[in-house]
């Protein structure tokens, strides 16, 4: 059992990620500006500011694993809001990364495979792959993985990075910026117009939660010399895919198709061959996931409203 801190544990990954943990047999602490609402049976919760330097360091200790799963941006409002993640997001957490350096604990950053690679010609995209983000959401989580990177060389640290790609399921919430999916489906549910960004043919490696913290998981107790992971379906789904898949569980949906925004890359999928040495697993597809999810959806219309 580890004793494991996940940061920003009210948010969509984060409380999914504690959920999982402590059915995994943690010891589960999760870390946010408030309490939630329902809380689960096994988690501990923590109150407080991340940005709080003092809450900060007596929150990490004794910590085996940290997780940070906290970001002020999304890659929407990034370009309006992007010198705000840069003063809060990465100065912190390059603090965070110094508080913990000389330490017994090992930091996992969620980063965003959907945003780092930018437009990539070669698909799918390895780790390896140079990163050339398109907006600042991109650029942000690059730059904190750059830091941790040199944190890494400098104390002989093996703090991870998972670069997360496109996820939906359970908990998330499209008001607060992203889930293509979960928008497409809380909209047609409810009689809604669907609103596309271009003509549909933008591509995303969509991944089910419950996929994203299995392999968050498996990195806890990975020793092994890489830094960097993608955590991917390493599928290419395109949004007029997912709304085909969409019609067949809510005929006769309005789609409302708006300009291109210059924030989205046109394709991203990403090889998930390294995160399967680590794990080799059974994913769940995207026209499973999707019905798992409407199932969902369905069953909790109104607290997920």
């Amino acid at each position: 059992m580890k004793k494991i801190l996940v940061l920003g544990g009210n948010g969509f990954i984060g409380r999914n990620l504690c959920r999982y943990l402590r059915g995994a047999g943690e010891d589960v602490y999760s870390f946010d500006m408030s309490y939630p609402k329902e809380q689960d049976k096994g988690i501990h919760y923590l109150e407080g500011d991340f940005f709080d330097d003092y809450t900060l360091r007596e929150m990490i200790e004794g910590m085996d694993i940290i997780f940070h799963a906290i970001c002020t941006l999304n890659p929407g409002n990034s370009n309006e809001k992007c010198i705000l993640g840069y003063e809060r997001d990465f100065v912190q957490t390059a603090k965070l990364c110094n508080y913990i350096k000389d330490k017994n604990c090992r930091l996992i950053f969620l980063s965003s495979g959907g945003t780092v690679y930018g437009n990539q010609e070669h698909q799918p995209i390895s780790e390896d792959a140079v990163p050339v983000p398109i907006n600042h959401y991109g650029n942000l989580k690059l730059c904190i993985e750059n830091t941790i990177r040199t944190f890494n060389f400098q104390s002989k640290r093996h703090m991870l990075v998972a670069r997360i790609s496109n996820p939906y399921g359970p908990g998330q919430d499209y008001l607060k910026g992203v889930g293509f999916i979960d928008a497409a489906l809380k909209r047609a549910l409810h009689g809604e117009p669907i609103e596309v960004w271009g003509d549909g043919s933008i591509v995303r490696d969509y991944i089910y939660i419950e996929d994203v913290c299995r392999m968050l998981h498996a990195l806890v107790y990975y020793h092994g010399p890489y830094e960097v992971f993608n955590v991917s379906s390493n599928t290419a789904t395109s949004q007029k895919d997912v709304l085909r898949i969409i019609e067949q569980l809510v005929p006769h949906v309005e789609i409302r198709y708006l300009p291109a925004r210059n924030v989205d890359a046109h394709t991203i999928m990403l090889d998930n061959s390294r995160m399967k040495e680590v794990d080799d697993f059974e994913l769940i597809r995207i026209e499973q996931g999707i019905n798992r999810y409407y199932e969902y959806i369905v069953d909790n219309m109104n607290e997920e409203r």
